[in-house]
């Protein structure tokens, strides 16, 4: 693309006023970053209040006589993502650093999208001016609406970047309200994507962001260009993804909902190795992150380099992404990464455990050949949804009312192909609470049933302090339905394979490259990994917790506080059942 101009054919006074007014650096006003020497055509939003340049008559780009002589190169990382931290503090005023991510990752979405579709105009048609009757019958037709147009997502004039930058201070929140509904009319496929932030929106009778702090978003969004040649899509994702991790540092308790630490999720890819054109299922992937490393370790393993970036070639079938999320704006989020990736990604809004969304054309279980999950650990469901399940999911046991996590991986080995493997990330009482108890234990008794059928290949114990959600440690387990040994189980105990960060710890690549390499490897190294048989996991009572058989630096294993807060719900529970039987004993004996 043509982009920032470093030089005038005119005097050396009007250089030098366009260079105070657009530093070289910043890229302020968007339709010039756009321009690739055309004039900035003036439409219905310019009409009642024109932008002015700085020679004070209304803004045309590029100005008479300035010639684009240097293209501008593709945007790093590094700008990305300062450029986007730079729109999140351009709100930090009135909005409160979790909320950040709901006024942001539209627009930021926005601009891709209307950005690509000039792109996309221009290399079909010349002009926007020579494509504005085909894109109106087209639109008229309904093509746009069943995906069949000529682009791939049709932007209305009033959404274009062009009107928004242009459209000024004043009414700024309920214009670019209507500005991304308009979008999602358009294009269904956006409908609950784009459209789910009211930048109007009020709070005891006061405007939660007054437009002058949207203005300044605008401002700061409107320095780069997203089309196609100015951002690769694993750039582009790789920054959303940079943005959704500064939002978890900053949201807390319930950043686990919508995000996976980027390093555990490559991880757990470099764990699954897809293959060309295998399906690949989230049932719970908040923003989708899991998913879209499956891809870029595809990507990485069969991709070609081609002018600098990395392609599947024709002959490699892409992944297909499956997802289900509960929460309406997480599900926003996750569509708008996959597209933001440049992936075609089919994800639902619902309760997977209540309603799943993928089953076949008999109402059963849709089956996949990967599975890769990092659900709410310990969540809470009513014992009925486990006992009255129409989809045969709990036949291994009845999980504890305090913690779905055997609930979960019975789900996800339901919809687990005859050949397929999955990764799930669960905290560290899920492979080891109940075993040692005496009596029965419904946790203890679905491991034993998971390892009876020799579907457990490998429990990976991570470091502390890497979710955002916990400072607890959590563990990986696969199941494997073809597992490469069958009879044992790897454990590997990674607690210390970890870099100290602020305010999280995190895994290095050279972490994960000796993780991976000892579960592919299948190898027991001493201080970090060892091979156990199924008969050996019966003799510690199911109880597959990495620390039990690996000791790393001498370290005893403590209880997290979260753990010990579960372990007696659990007891209470186990309580309250002896107490029910008992009663029932007694009134059958008259007693009661």
């Amino acid at each position: 693309m043509t982009g920032y101009c470093s030089k005038f054919q005119k005097g050396a006074s009007e250089k030098s006023a366009f260079r105070r007014t657009f530093p070289h650096d910043s890229g302020r006003f968007g339709l010039a970053l756009q321009a690739r020497g055309q004039r900035f055509k003036s439409s219905a939003a310019h009409q009642g209040n024109p932008p002015t340049s700085p020679w004070g008559k209304p803004f045309v780009w590029p100005p008479s006589g300035l010639q684009c002589e240097m293209p501008m190169p593709t945007l790093d990382l590094p700008t990305l993502e300062a450029w986007l931290w730079d729109a999140a503090c351009a709100i930090r005023g009135p909005v409160d650093a979790p909320k950040f991510k709901d006024y942001i990752l539209p627009l930021v979405f926005l601009k891709r999208l209307s950005d690509v579709f000039e792109d996309e105009v221009t290399q079909k048609y010349g002009t926007m001016e020579e494509a504005e009757p085909i894109l109106e019958a087209e639109r008229e037709e309904g093509l746009f609406r069943s995906g069949r147009g000529s682009v791939r997502f049709y932007i209305p004039p009033k959404a274009r970047w062009e009107a928004i930058w242009s459209h000024g201070q004043t009414g700024l929140g309920q214009y670019l309200t209507d500005a991304v509904r308009s979008v999602a009319q358009e294009n269904p496929r956006l409908h609950g994507v784009i459209d789910i932030k009211d930048f109007n929106e009020t709070a005891a009778g006061q405007r939660v962001v007054p437009d002058e702090y949207l203005h300044s978003l605008i401002q700061v969004l409107s320095r780069h260009r997203l089309g196609l040649k100015d951002v690769e899509p694993d750039i582009l994702g790789r920054a959303y993804e940079y943005l959704l991790r500064k939002f978890a540092e900053g949201q807390g308790q319930s950043a686990g909902e919508f995000y996976t630490p980027r390093e555990v999720a490559i991880l757990m890819a470099h764990l699954l190795e897809p293959a060309p054109g295998m399906t690949v299922y989230d049932p719970a992937c908040g923003s989708g992150g899991l998913l879209i490393k499956a891809h870029l370790r595809l990507l990485e393993k069969y991709g070609v380099e081609e002018n600098g970036h990395r392609r599947l070639p024709s002959d490699v079938r892409p992944l297909h992404l499956f997802g289900q999320e509960i929460n309406p704006v997480t599900f926003a989020m996750a569509r708008m990464n996959a597209f933001i990736h440049d992936l075609e990604a089919e994800i639902h809004l619902g309760d997977t455990m209540r309603n799943p969304a993928f089953k076949d054309s008999l109402g059963r279980l849709r089956t996949f050949d990967r599975v890769v999950a990092n659900p709410m650990w310990n969540q809470e469901f009513p014992t009925d949804l486990y006992e009255n399940d129409p989809y045969e999911r709990f036949t291994l046991g009845i999980p504890p009312r305090s913690s779905a996590d055997w609930g979960w991986l019975q789900h996800m080995l339901a919809s687990l192909n005859e050949h397929g493997k999955m990764a799930v990330v669960l905290d560290t009482g899920a492979v080891s609470r109940g075993s040692g108890n005496q009596g029965s234990n419904r946790e203890r008794d679905i491991r034993k049933a998971f390892v009876e059928r020799d579907l457990i290949e490998a429990v990976i114990l991570l470091p502390e302090n890497l979710f955002y959600n916990t400072t607890a440690p959590g563990i990986i387990l696969v199941v494997n339905r073809r597992k490469r040994r069958p009879g044992e189980i790897l454990l590997i105990n990674a607690s210390q394979q970890f870099a100290k960060g602020r305010p999280k710890n995190y895994l290095t690549e050279e972490h994960i490259a000796r993780i991976a390499a000892l579960y592919h490897e299948w190898r027991a190294e001493e201080g970090m990994s060892t091979i156990i048989t199924n008969e050996e996991a019966a003799r510690n009572d199911y109880n597959l917790s990495p620390s039990r058989y690996v000791s790393a630096n001498g370290k005893e294993e403590v209880l997290p506080l979260e753990e010990a807060v579960v372990r007696l719900q659990e007891a209470e529970e186990e309580r309250a059942e002896a107490d029910r039987a008992l009663n029932e004993v007694l009134r059958t004996l008259g007693v009661l």
